[in-house]
């Protein structure tokens, strides 16, 4: 096998004689986006929330052969392989998803827990054949389980994949509470997208902009996308506490990203929120609708949004935590 040329690194050499019992994160981002670093440390905190008595390891996707290579030599049949959710379970993203299932084919007597997902296979022939794939590697599985994070992919799973277990819980990043310190918040943060997920059209984001400079002072953009590769775990964090000190120091954020609108749920911004050009968006926000301050807009629509960011009349809503959506997965983990 092609991994045997990835020999024993120091990365994962304090494995040898580590006798705990082990959760591992695959996949982990330690690249430069921000939603996908998020769903990396969420899911971190919440597998030591959850296992008492499991050492939590992670394997940034940066060394995924090389964690794999070393980790099949010490695993035992206790030890738990997690993979990160996201929105990456597809054919968008082919070498994140040939990575999942070379880790699920490597280790074919663990429990595997996929953390939540979008699903998202194209109708074209390269979806369509991706997809076959991943059946055949999936279906293979003893102890393979999917947690979809919206009800569309929750349905496409169970549809696909009949040999797993498939279960449904939120974006693993509403599990977090981020809204203390309380800051004082003045202005708006633009967070909006620049690449094929994007929907809204070039004369739309002109509009929208405009509105903008006629109902707030100050402006400022805040992607969830930064320019940096191969961070350290220190540096992840670092990343994300600046992102959502931004946030708290907002009175409005705007944003088309899945994750700018997570980052508002879970540090308590106000948030008006467009959708992208798949259901992702649109599906999480059904979790938050009716427990937080944040609007969906469903098609653009200048008098809505004026009258929105005149008004802000959703502002006052409570908010409510996600706790109990998780207890499912809790006891999966445990089970």
């Amino acid at each position: 096998m092609f991994l045997q040329k990835f020999k024993s690194q120091n990365s994962f050499s304090f494995l040898k004689g580590n006798t705990a019992k082990k959760a591992f994160v695959f996949l982990a981002a330690d690249y430069g986006n921000l939603g996908d670093v998020a769903i990396t440390y969420a899911q971190t905190q919440f597998l030591k929330n959850s296992l008492q008595g499991y050492e939590v390891i992670d394997v940034p996707i940066s060394k995924t052969l090389e964690g794999i290579s070393m980790i099949k030599k010490t695993i035992k049949n206790s030890d738990i392989v997690t993979t990160v959710g996201g929105g990456n379970f597809g054919d968008l993203y082919d070498q994140i998803e040939f990575y999942r299932q070379l880790v699920v084919e490597s280790f074919p007597n663990n429990k595997v827990v996929s953390f939540p997902q979008t699903m998202d296979f194209s109708n074209s022939e390269k979806g369509k054949k991706a997809l076959m794939q991943a059946k055949k590697c999936y279906s293979k599985h003893k102890n393979m389980i999917f947690i979809a994070r919206e009800q569309m992919s929750f349905n496409m799973m169970q549809d696909n994949f009949t040999n797993n277990t498939i279960i449904l819980t939120p974006d693993i990043v509403m599990s977090l509470n981020k809204m203390k310190p309380e800051l004082e918040r003045k202005g708006v943060v633009l967070c909006l997208r620049d690449d094929d997920e994007k929907l809204l059209k070039p004369n739309e984001k002109a509009k929208l902009l405009e509105l903008v400079d006629e109902n707030f002072e100050v402006k400022s953009n805040y992607d969830t996308h930064i320019n940096k590769n191969n961070l350290s775990i220190e540096e992840r964090i670092d990343e994300l506490d600046k992102i959502w000190t931004a946030f708290k120091k907002a009175e409005l954020v705007i944003t088309d990203r899945l994750h700018g609108m997570i980052f508002c749920y879970i540090t308590k911004t106000p948030c008006l929120v467009f959708q992208n050009n798949n259901h992702k968006v649109k599906g999480s926000y059904q979790w938050i609708k009716d427990k937080s301050n944040i609007k969906l807009i469903d098609n653009f629509s200048e008098s809505e949004i004026n009258d929105f960011l005149k008004n802000q009349e959703f502002s006052e809503l409570n908010f409510q935590t996600l706790k109990h959506d998780f207890n499912v997965l809790t006891n999966l983990l445990n089970s």
